[in-house]
């Protein structure tokens, strides 16, 4: 596994459509391991292939002890919205908040070539939709309105914050 740069905005690969991969082969399995390193160095949540260099349909996710691998994902159903407040190793420094659908289904092959099917809600929903956006050439700053300079303080508040929301829900999960 090797942490790889990331791209910023401006570099022109992060406008560009990825390609669907067609075979699940080494490279593949080396693109998924060191887009999740790369991701885990910089504190991130999701990494989409562009984003390492790669005009591949590829993304990396992971959230609390959630890691999903997804190969050519698909979004195949949505429900409700959301106005998200989003940021992105991409564009460092920014934020901004984004209508997102409440709840998504997404379907994608796994690492092993099987389909997989994930329905997610609230910040996961907006965290798979906008690692999918990347796919398809698009950032989130493309998208968002009121755009905000962010410091690195207010990164990890907003991390901490995030977490406890997690956690607040995985006990009101359990007291049901």
């Amino acid at each position: 596994m090797a942490i790889r740069t990331i791209r910023k905005e401006g570099d022109e690969i992060l406008s560009k459509k990825s390609k669907p991969v067609k075979e699940i082969n080494d490279s593949i399995f080396t693109l998924l391991d060191d887009m999740l390193e790369t991701m885990r160095a910089q504190d991130g949540v999701g990494l989409a292939a562009p984003q390492v260099g790669a005009l591949k349909r590829v993304v990396v996710i992971e959230h609390e002890e959630d890691l999903y691998e997804l190969i050519n994902p698909e979004i195949i159903e949505t429900e409700g919205n959301q106005v998200c407040n989003e940021a992105c190793l991409s564009a460092p420094g920014r934020c901004g908040d984004i209508d997102r659908p409440f709840k998504i289904t997404v379907q994608a092959l796994n690492r092993h070539g099987e389909t997989v099917t994930h329905t997610v809600d609230d910040f996961m929903a907006s965290v798979f939709c906008h690692e999918i956006d990347h796919l398809d050439g698009v950032m989130f700053l493309e998208k968002a309105t009121n755009i905000q300079v962010i410091t690195e303080q207010q990164m990890r508040r907003r991390k901490r914050e995030r977490k406890e929301r997690h956690e607040r829900r995985k006990r009101a999960a359990n007291r049901i």
